[in-house]
């Protein structure tokens, strides 16, 4: 059973929580809560979230978000990897690689890097609880990858293969959960999973490497090895940490001079066409087979409202052939189905 066969019927556009957790700003609680309940009312029946977000303040807030509604009615992803302890620390002064300061307003809890069995363990219990749930559908193994662990994260990959990769093998052959997988930013830890001979993931969770800026590393070997695997892939971070949606940032830090002169040779081609770039960077994913939903984030109610309309927006063939011709897609991306 492949990750679309577990999301619900039609289920292509997710929500990924992330920003639940303070993400580069203080949210309200209610801006929260409204957020949640306008994915809801659009028809959102996949929510994703981890510990790490905000120490447990995504969960918090999802789970208490999701109270109202029946368990049986959506499917819920969240990761191992990090455990959140009682004790307090800095928030601002966590070493989080490169996403240093993301969730500074998030909760103080400190945050423990694990990816042994039994912090695996432990971490879905915490979950559990944050997220007022009595089960999970899919867990990732958040972060083990090069930006966030450097020259270690090999190392760190070991410890997960033996420790985070077992414990939920064996919770999925128990049927607790229906599958598990990656969580992360990089493509390297996919791909070395995939050559192994056991364990076997069910997807993957890429948040950033397949987006409009930023595939044609993921169509080299990743796509093509996880689609003979039948292992699909969930697609987050499509707006490429907001540069695509008219925000300032690329990889979670301010974008560089040029990431933004490319996003603004595709906004000035999406002008010329009356296109979105939204609609562009939803669709792009999304026209991939391998790809079975993508989960923007959002932390407004009028972001899930914009997300739905960009996904069923008409755009012409003429948009995708210019990228192409500009080399802003690569030759071997698949587009979609008008193109």
């Amino acid at each position: 059973m492949s990750i679309k066969d577990k999301l619900p019927a039609g289920t292509q556009l997710g929500f990924g929580t992330a920003p639940l957790g303070n993400m580069f700003r203080n949210i309200p609680e209610d801006e929260a809560m409204a957020t949640v309940k306008a994915a809801w009312d659009q028809g959102v029946r996949y929510f994703d979230t981890a510990p790490l977000y905000g120490a447990g303040l995504s969960e918090i807030r999802l789970g208490k978000a999701l109270a109202g509604y029946r368990r049986d009615e959506y499917v819920l992803s969240t990761k191992v990897g990090r455990v959140i302890l009682d004790e307090v620390e800095d928030a601002g002064a966590r070493d989080l690689g490169e996403k240093g300061g993301v969730f500074e307003f998030g909760l103080p809890n400190k945050i423990v890097n694990d990816y042994s069995a039994d912090a695996t363990l432990r971490s879905v219990e915490d979950s559990l609880k944050r997220l007022k749930t009595d089960r999970l559908d899919i867990v990732w193994v958040h972060d083990v990858a090069q930006d966030f662990y450097g020259d270690e994260w090999l190392a760190v990959f070991e410890s997960a293969r033996t420790g985070a990769f077992r414990a939920l093998t064996r919770l999925r052959e128990e049927g607790v959960i229906k599958a598990w997988g990656l969580g992360v930013n990089r493509v390297e830890p996919c791909e070395l999973l995939l050559d192994l001979s056991e364990p076997k993931p069910d997807g993957f969770l890429l948040a950033g490497r397949y987006s409009l800026l930023d595939h044609e590393r993921a169509l080299q070997r990743l796509m093509p090895a996880a689609a003979a695997q039948n292992v699909e892939i969930v697609a987050g971070g499509p707006y490429s940490s907001g540069v695509l949606a008219g925000g300032a940032n690329f990889e979670y830090q301010k974008a560089s001079p040029e990431i933004l002169a490319k996003v603004e040779r595709i906004r000035a081609i999406a002008a010329r066409h009356n296109v979105s770039v939204k609609a562009a960077a939803l669709q792009f994913v999304l026209a991939n087979p391998v790809v079975a939903a993508v989960i923007p984030g959002a932390s407004k109610p009028a972001r899930i409202a914009e997300d739905h309309a960009a996904v069923k927006e008409v755009i012409p063939a003429d948009f995708w052939r210019e990228l192409r011709e500009q080399g802003l897609v690569v030759a071997n991306a698949p587009l979609p189905a008008n193109a």
